[in-house]
């Protein structure tokens, strides 16, 4: 105890003389949502225009293009249309505004309940929906702010013309930016050695003088919103501007600075004796300070091993089964050649998977949780303990792992091919997927899940079974991977509720989207659509057909209703596959899998069964959930005496987490 209070004590005095030396203030980004609630006209629930904006914006996040714009609309009549538009501030990677797109589609539906029109979103995207989005001379309303509540500047003019200029200028360069993207960021010098930050971006359907004429505007709000405050935020229908002092907040390698004025290069040759006499005083500082924390450090690591972590070792059964799983971060540093740029197979909203080779020749695929990450400590738990107890061959299989400081790894096997959905959305490299692949991989799936659902002994449930998170081996095996959104059941227990939901659109069940049930028949209904996605080489999002929006499983309905199901098979298996029968089944059960009743929906043990027996009869699929009408489908409907049973995308969750 004594010894942590004396290393407390050094720290905190050491890095206090630091920051008086230095003289160093910070900000912290603005992270809450910015929204508006646009239009007091709204909607009735479960009227068209709900249908129509449910639809919207589970259609937006899917399919924003690399840039992280989309427009788009759905309605046909004045009454009914959704116009939306999605921009992602441009230095975004596109799984992290995906994801942003996703939670800040159900903020905002929670925020501005039943209204027509409304703006919002994080740092990193903002999505704007109303009857329509008309580029006018008044391209700035209507526009919604958030400023740092820190007002704490010496020499407020001066900081303002400073803050003005770099706006302007930062205005100029992302007008002259292409049709695929307005963004530019930049810093300059302002007053009291403050350095200010800034960024302006336009959607990248306006012209030049547009896009000037919308940020000018939005400059000129700066008084009414962000007066004499270190940090601001204007968000519009067509541009955003965003400033913070001292502190970066986007990622993207700024503009020139060069434009800083001749007085501050002056000032900056001014500085040049202080600097000679305070830079040594502060080196010897930081010299001490880390010789202090590294005493520190290694003296408490010898009296109290792993204590960081002791309460995640406490949460374990298998307490040296687990850590007798754990590598040194040098280890896997020196096998992934430092995490280099070249090792680098993939990229998603948790952070960065490298190839590596240990010491022994293995091969290794290494998961590094980025400190920014979505998915926190209770997920990297959940992974790390699942894939640790589940071992079957249709499962991928752990390695180990590492926790140390800050960092979070996951060491798994290496699979050489990736997952499939580089080869099944690939017109490429789905060629190389003959029917015989595509079989194996329907079925090791299947035998993947039946393992989880009942042959392990724990009861798993998946929650995002995609094809992103199937991976195929050098034999082109599946694997079914990524548990950190896994549930545990024990194994009488059938089902689970939950507040936090979790997955990626279009492979959820409904009443799990929407009510939060989840159960094995969740997990059923996400191979289901798999399936399909395999036979027919197709996403399941969105897409139009003539006067239609549907998606992948509406199209499969009405193709096995018209008798029409072998237009839905992938046209490079129809010239090669033998057994075309052994295609339809595989719909057949597809369909079984996705249908809106729960009940209805086969087991994976029957899935299995029904793989591997050739004469076998199967109950007729009724409607999939999620299926969309046509307009004149919505019309014959809505003037029938009938029960509608049409399941429209009315997902209403608290959130969303996309991979």
């Amino acid at each position: 105890m004594e010894m942590d209070s004396l290393g407390s004590q050094l720290i905190v005095f050491l890095l206090s003389s630091l920051m008086l030396l230095t003289i160093i203030n910070s900000t912290t980004a603005q992270s809450n949502f910015l929204y508006a609630c646009l239009e007091t006209e709204t909607y009735q629930n479960n009227s068209t225009y709900q249908n129509n904006l449910d639809i919207l914006l589970s259609f937006l996040a899917p399919n924003v293009d690399k840039y992280g714009f989309i427009e788009a609309s759905f309605g046909k009549t004045s009454d009914d249309k959704i116009n939306g538009i999605v921009l992602c501030r441009g230095d975004v990677e596109p799984d992290i505004c995906r994801s942003c797109v996703n939670d800040s589609s159900v903020k905002i539906k929670q925020i501005c309940p039943n209204y027509k029109a409304a703006m919002g979103g994080y740092d990193e995207c903002m999505l704007r929906y109303r009857s329509s989005f008309n580029i006018t001379p008044d391209l700035q309303k209507p526009s919604a702010y958030a400023y740092n509540d820190k007002h704490n500047l010496t020499s407020p003019d001066r900081y303002n013309e400073v803050l003005r200029e770099l706006l302007r200028r930062l205005r100029s360069q992302a007008a002259q930016g292409g049709s695929d993207l307005k963004f530019a960021t930049g810093s300059q010098q302002g007053p009291d050695n403050q350095s200010i930050y800034g960024m302006a971006q336009c959607t990248p359907d306006l012209s030049e003088k547009q896009c000037n004429d919308c940020v000018d505007e939005a400059i000129d709000e700066l008084p009414v919103c962000c007066n004499n405050r270190i940090g601001g935020r204007v968000l519009t229908v067509f541009c955003n501007i965003q400033y913070e002092t001292n502190f970066r907040f986007y990622s993207k390698t700024e503009s020139s600075s060069s434009n800083q004025t001749e007085s501050t290069r002056g000032n900056e040759n001014k500085k040049t004796p202080i600097l000679a006499i305070v830079l040594p005083a502060v080196a010897f500082l930081i010299i001490v300070l880390i010789a202090c924390i590294f005493i520190f450090r290694r003296k408490k690591k010898q009296g109290r091993p792993k204590q960081k972590f002791k309460d995640f070792y406490e949460t374990v059964d298998e307490i040296n089964s687990v850590q007798s799983l754990q590598y040194d971060f040098a280890t896997i540093s020196t096998a992934t050649d430092d995490f280099s740029e070249d090792n680098k197979l993939g990229q998603g909203g948790f952070g960065a998977v490298y190839w590596g080779r240990l010491l022994n020749g293995q091969e290794i695929a290494v998961k590094r949780l980025s400190k920014n990450s979505r998915q926190g400590d209770r997920e990297f738990k959940n992974e790390l303990i699942l894939v640790a107890k589940l071992q079957h061959r249709n499962l991928v299989r752990l390695l180990g792992f590492c926790l140390e400081e800050e960092e979070r790894l996951l060491i798994y096997e290496y699979l050489p091919n990736s997952s499939l959905d580089h080869f099944i959305f690939d017109p490429m490299k789905r060629e190389e997927l003959d029917w015989d692949k595509r079989y194996k991989i329907i079925e090791g799936s299947a035998k993947g899940l039946l393992y989880l659902h009942e042959d392990s002994r724990l009861r798993v449930i998946h929650r995002d079974l995609k094809a992103s998170n199937i991976l195929l081996d050098s034999k082109m095996h599946p694997k079914i991977a990524d548990f950190g959104m896994a549930r545990i059941f024990s194994m009488d227990e059938t089902q689970g509720d939950t507040n936090r939901i979790v997955g990626t659109y279009g492979y959820m069940a409904p009443e799990y989207a929407m009510h939060g049930h989840f159960s094995v028949k969740s997990n059923v209904f996400s191979y289901g659509v798999l399936v399909l996605e395999i036979i027919t080489g197709k996403k399941n999002n969105y897409f139009r057909s003539g006067d239609t929006i549907e998606d992948l499983l509406s199209f499969a309905w009405r193709t096995w209703q018209a008798g029409t199901t072998t237009s839905l098979i992938d046209p490079t298996l129809r010239g090669t596959s033998n057994s075309i029968q052994d295609v339809i089944k595989c719909i057949h059960l597809g369909l079984l899998c996705v249908q809106e009743d729960v009940a209805k929906r086969p087991t994976m043990a029957f899935v299995v069964r029904m793989l591997n027996n050739v004469f076998v009869s199967l109950p007729q699929p009724s409607e999939p959930a999620f299926f969309v009408r046509s307009d004149s489908d919505l019309a014959r409907t809505e003037s029938s005496s009938q029960p509608n049973n049409a399941s429209l995308n009315v997902v209403s969750i608290t959130e969303l987490v996309p991979r």
